[in-house]
């Protein structure tokens, strides 16, 4: 089943477009690509695996997750627990703000400019169904491209914890589909560590 056609098709292509445009000017680089565009691609593509018939404020706001991001760098903040969960709210206001700019500049009327905010800022997760497709596709994310990464700078038992975390965050079609990714072994063995805590 195909995603329903947006309200207004040239409006909704124009607002990717920038979003894309604005995402494109990430100095960071991976495979070659702007960082944030590589990483807005990649949550469009699993919002539609997990949701083909997604509605036009969750492929929007997929689009814009982390629009800007490198504009605040977590070292901005200190490096404690407390800094991080400051790091991240601010960061999802953020995110949010600009992608409402962007909406508003292309003719979006309010109410789906804070529908697509409110998906950014994740309110009303887990009862709100498109926010929890959206953190699925988060976490999806995260298992397919930025686990090796992270493993390789981060202690066992701090993986085992986030992962623990992000596998209580998602559905049971979410965990599904990170059964069926492919990983190495020491990520295979912490995925299990942290299904059996």
């Amino acid at each position: 089943m195909e995603s329903p056609q947006p309200s207004d098709p040239q409006k909704f292509e124009a607002a990717l477009r920038r979003f894309d445009e604005e995402n494109g000017q990430d100095p960071n680089r991976e495979n070659g690509q702007p960082r944030e565009l590589l990483y807005a691609e990649r949550l469009t593509n699993w919002v539609l695996r997990l949701s083909p018939n997604a509605g036009e404020a969750l492929r929007l706001a997929a689009r814009c997750q982390h629009l800007y991001r490198w504009r605040i760098p977590r070292s901005d903040y200190p490096m404690t627990r407390p800094g991080y969960l400051k790091w991240r709210a601010d960061l999802k206001k953020f995110h949010a703000q600009h992608a409402g700019e962007i909406l508003r500049e292309v003719g979006y009327d309010d109410e789906t400019i804070r529908r697509v905010q409110d998906l950014n800022l994740k309110k009303n997760f887990p009862t709100d169904p498109e926010c929890r497709v959206l953190e699925d596709a988060l976490c999806l994310v995260f298992l397919e491209f930025q686990l090796t990464d992270l493993a390789a700078k981060t202690d066992d038992d701090k993986m085992v914890n986030a992962l623990k975390k992000s596998w209580e965050k998602m559905t049971e079609a979410a965990r599904a589909e990170a059964l069926k990714l492919k990983y190495n072994e020491r990520k295979m063995g912490l995925i299990q560590k942290a299904l059996a805590s």
